[in-house]
Parts: C-alpha cells; sequence; structure tokens
C-alpha cells in the first residue's frame, strides 16, 4: 500500500470550509469559488490521500466519514498552527496601524470603557480609534464582517465560529422596574406574574440573533436596539426589564429603581470576551488594547 501523498494548506482549507459552511456551494461562497472547483478538489485531496472524506450517498448535505471525522481534528490543528504563524510574522512586519475600529457591547460598564480609551489614547497619540457601540450580536458580526478589527462581545461570541476570544470579566444582569410599578408592589411575586407585564428587551439587527430570544419572560415586549432608552423607560414606570447592575446601581440605591425578585428569572451574570477574526490578528495597537481590556478586568460578580 503506497503512502498517503502531502496535502497543501488550501486543500485543507476547501475542507474545512465545507465542514463548517455544510455544503460544497456555501464553501464556494465563502472561498469566492464555484461549486465545481470545490468538488473538484475535495476528489483531488481524497484521491491524494487514499481515503473517502465525506459520506455522500446517506444525505444531500455533506457528512464526514469516519475517516473524515479524523481527519478533521488533524486540519484543524494544522489551519490554527497556519494563523498562529500569520500571527506571528504580521506582528513582526507590520507597523503601528493608522487608526482601530473597536466595536464595543453595550452592556460593558462606562468606567471600564472610558478608562480603556483613556490610556489607548495616552499610549497611542497617532492612531485613531474608531468606537462602535453595538447591541448582543452586533460586535461578533462586525468583527466577522472586517468592519471592526478587535471588539469587546458578550456570551453570544462563544457560539460564532471564526472568532479567537480572550476573557474580559463580567457583569451581573439584574431585573429591575419603577417603585410605582405593578410588579415592584408585589411582595413576593409569585411564579407566572411576571409574564402578564410588559417587558424592555434589547434586540440588535445582526443576522446572528435573528429569530431569537435572551431572557425572554412575558409574551409582551417593547424591543429596543438602544440600552440608554431602555434604561430612560424603565425608570418612567414603563415595563420591566433585565439592565446591567453597574448601569442601574445610582438609581436603585435613589429608589428611582428596584430590584425585582423575579422567581422565574434567576439573576444572571454576563461574561465579556474580546475577539478578533483567527485569520486577521489585530496589529500591535488593537492588540495592546485588548491586553488592557483583559488587565482592568474583575471577575467578581458586580
Amino acid at each position: 500500500m503506497s503512502d498517503p501523498g502531502t496535502p497543501t494548506f488550501d486543500q485543507l482549507r476547501v475542507f474545512l470550509a465545507i465542514v463548517e459552511t455544510g455544503s460544497f456551494a456555501a464553501a464556494g461562497r465563502r472561498l469566492n469559488r464555484a461549486t465545481s472547483v470545490i468538488s473538484y478538489g475535495i476528489a483531488n485531496l481524497e484521491a491524494q490521500l487514499g481515503v473517502q472524506l465525506f459520506d455522500r450517498q446517506a444525505t444531500r448535505k455533506p457528512r464526514l466519514s469516519v475517516a473524515g471525522q479524523a481527519v478533521l481534528a488533524e486540519a484543524r490543528a494544522v489551519s490554527h498552527g497556519i494563523d498562529g504563524l500569520r500571527s506571528k510574522v504580521k506582528g513582526l512586519l507590520q507597523g503601528l496601524e493608522a487608526e482601530v475600529h473597536l466595536a464595543v457591547d453595550v452592556m460593558l460598564p462606562s468606567s471600564r470603557l472610558s478608562g480603556a480609551l483613556k490610556a489607548f489614547q495616552a499610549a497611542f497619540p497617532t492612531v485613531t480609534l474608531r468606537l462602535h457601540a453595538e447591541a448582543i450580536g452586533g460586535v461578533p458580526w462586525m468583527v466577522l464582517e472586517g468592519r471592526a478589527a478587535v471588539g469587546v462581545a458578550g456570551p453570544l461570541a462563544a457560539e460564532v465560529a471564526g472568532l479567537e476570544r480572550i476573557a474580559l470579566g463580567r457583569v451581573t444582569m439584574v431585573p429591575v422596574a419603577a417603585p410605582d410599578h405593578p410588579l415592584a408592589r408585589l411582595h413576593p411575586i409569585t411564579p407566572g406574574v411576571a409574564r402578564d407585564h410588559l417587558q424592555l428587551v434589547l434586540t440588535d439587527r445582526s443576522p446572528l440573533t435573528a429569530g431569537r430570544d435572551f431572557r425572554v419572560l412575558s409574551p409582551r415586549t417593547w424591543r429596543l436596539a438602544d440600552l440608554s432608552v431602555k434604561h430612560a423607560l424603565l425608570r418612567d414606570g414603563i415595563g420591566w426589564g433585565n439592565m446591567p447592575k453597574p448601569m442601574v446601581a445610582d438609581d436603585l440605591a435613589s429608589g428611582r429603581l428596584v430590584m425585582l425578585d423575579v422567581p422565574d428569572q434567576a439573576v444572571a451574570v454576563y461574561a465579556f470576551d474580546g475577539i478578533y477574526r483567527s485569520d486577521s490578528p489585530p496589529g500591535p495597537a488593537a492588540t495592546w488594547l485588548l491586553a488592557h481590556f483583559a488587565a482592568q478586568a474583575n471577575y467578581t460578580e458586580i
């Protein structure tokens, strides 16, 4: 039996693209190639390795064979190694960026954001920083699309392929309402009652969250893309909703808002990750910015 040939990195990229996108056509769209070229490339790879990577008879959607599953782990290891190599070389060859686009989740406490921005301006006075504030899936989507080099994203980023993540701490989310809201007058709030009241829900326009809800309890909702508008409406007694605790700390202390003990929905932790595309590592200034966010992270629930 002859030894298997040595596949090229491009052949492995095609193989991984099919696995990650779920079809030959989708892989072609990702790599800007015709479907026939993708099929031809995989046929050549299978011939070179001497194994069939996909079971094409069981379903229209290509499914990995036993051999394909074994090759997948090694192909990913090679891909990650190449990404690491490119990252190292880019850091050696690339000078300081002219500008850095940063996408930030609106749940990030303003004190952390302003502290990082002031430190960045002091460290890199010649680098222009473009700031984008987004909700839920907006941050990972901007980074995936290449519109932001780095991002500070919420928990959804963990579900998105093609991103590298660095833990940046977390914040506590609490259900709140104005003191004259009906829920604030109930002691205790019995299970099911919160579902009868209007819930203000943060949303975004990214395709990553299409058709999905996050911590939505009531069938009666107002969906808002602006966290500050949600905050203002809550203080005005319109509905109830979950908010990052640091943002409403002064309101809770002054009595403008009260924390609700909703038995149907426990207090949650909203974790932050610094993210960037696996195939496009950040330059020196953007890397410094993520490291600063990581250094300031407080892993105790706020």
